[in-house]
């Protein structure tokens, strides 16, 4: 099969979008189809640099959202490509630009389009003019205009279905969690960097995400004095990059534990693993995940996960050898002090095997797959223009959910 992947966010950028493809991808071609990524320039690639089976389209950084792009040309010149590869389906990860350069392509080609719906827009608008201007009905219609002429859509999680369908989003719905690809897990390529980091005797707190305000890291750097308490030689490593790391650096320094947090900037996408293992438990404070895919990584990487409460994390941390939910910085704090003070208590192997055979990055190209299969054979290039895509009426000719 030859897929088309179009995406605004890619390597070397770094976020679960970017991630969640470059597995989906690997495990493609491991299974051998052909995929292609159409995205957008970025600056710290070259741009005479020679990317196999990637094509980057002249693209400006996001308003608000400034390490983000948004590709400002490359229509046609994305369908002459396209074209010349002879696509079969067109996958697309963005509703911004290459979203709908990816849907006129497919529309040129009368070939179907997947999409996959990554972001809880409802939990971003602050990034534009402060949350003053857009509003969730904005997202809305937003949402329902992009996936309008779409023949099918891929929901990461339950959260991310149950939302599709209150705005009213009629298209059929597949819940295809984003997969892991444990390969990269299997062993630890540094063994020495917790040394090397300087933690090599205390205990290691870990978040591992883009350092931006959604993420709430905010909120574990007010549990670290409490945590601190009964723990005193604890560290938070903070590493990704962001828009919030400066103000998240004087918020630890004015709580007077600047000793205590320590930021590694951004890292090599390869290292991750690596990273995961330095800590001794995986803590974050975040509400805004579509699917929590660092939560599933530290679980792959073996280490506990103490997360929000949310439908989505306590159905993942059923069990506490996998990890714990909390509502309340107090639940926080004490069950960050009990992974770290009793490290062996939790330590059966059946939950996290059963939980990582079902996210496999293998199981995850299985089911996308027979996604993209089953669209294709109930395909008519026709069909998506039988109504209006504001209308309650407005329906696809079948639903799926699984």
């Amino acid at each position: 099969m030859n897929i088309g992947i179009f995406t605004d966010s890619y390597f070397p950028q770094v976020s679960g979008v970017a991630t969640s493809i470059k597995t989906l991808k690997d495990d493609l071609e491991r299974k051998g189809h052909q995929v292609y990524i159409f995205t957008t320039t970025d600056p710290h690639v070259p741009d005479d640099a020679v990317e196999p089976n990637l094509f980057r389209f002249t693209s400006v950084p996001f308003v608000s959202f400034t390490d983000r792009r948004i590709a400002v040309r490359g229509l046609f010149h994305a369908y002459a490509v396209a074209k010349e590869l002879n696509l079969d389906i067109v996958h697309t990860q963005t509703e911004f630009s290459m979203g709908y350069i990816g849907k006129f392509v497919a529309k040129q080609l009368k070939i179907p389009t997947i999409h996959t719906y990554h972001t809880m827009y409802e939990d971003y608008l602050h990034y534009v003019l402060n949350g003053h201007l857009l509003k969730p009905y904005h997202v809305k219609q937003f949402t329902r205009a992009f996936l309008y002429h779409v023949s099918g859509v891929i929901a990461p999680s339950e959260r991310v279905y149950d939302t599709l369908r209150r705005y009213g989003v009629k298209t059929q719905i597949k819940i295809i969690p984003t997969g892991v690809d444990l390969t990269q897990f299997a062993e630890q390529k540094d063994p020495h960097l917790r040394e090397k980091l300087g933690l090599a005797d205390v205990p290691v707190l870990i978040s591992l995400s883009r350092v931006a305000y959604e993420k709430r890291i905010d909120k574990v750097i007010s549990a670290m004095p409490a945590i601190l308490a009964q723990i005193p030689n604890a560290v938070l490593l903070i590493v990704g990059d962001g828009p919030a790391r400066e103000d998240l650096e004087t918020q630890a320094s004015e709580l007077g534990i600047a000793d205590h947090v320590q930021f590694t900037g951004e890292i090599n996408h390869d290292d991750v693993g690596d990273y995961y293992r330095v800590g001794d438990v995986f803590v974050s404070a975040s509400d805004s995940e579509s699917q929590g895919l660092t939560y599933i990584e530290a679980m792959a990487a073996d280490r506990k996960v103490v997360a929000l409460s949310g439908d989505y994390t306590d159905h993942l941390l059923d069990d506490p050898a996998l990890g714990t939910t909390f509502s309340t910085e107090a639940e926080m704090v004490h069950q960050v002090v009990n992974y770290l003070r009793h490290p062996n208590a939790y330590d059966d192997p059946k939950p996290r095997a059963e939980k990582l055979a079902a996210i496999s990055a293998d199981r995850f190209g299985d089911r996308v797959l027979d996604f993209y299969r089953d669209v294709i054979s109930h395909y008519s290039p026709n069909e998506a223009d039988e109504s209006a895509p504001w209308t309650d009426e407005s329906t696809s000719k079948r639903t799926m959910k699984g």
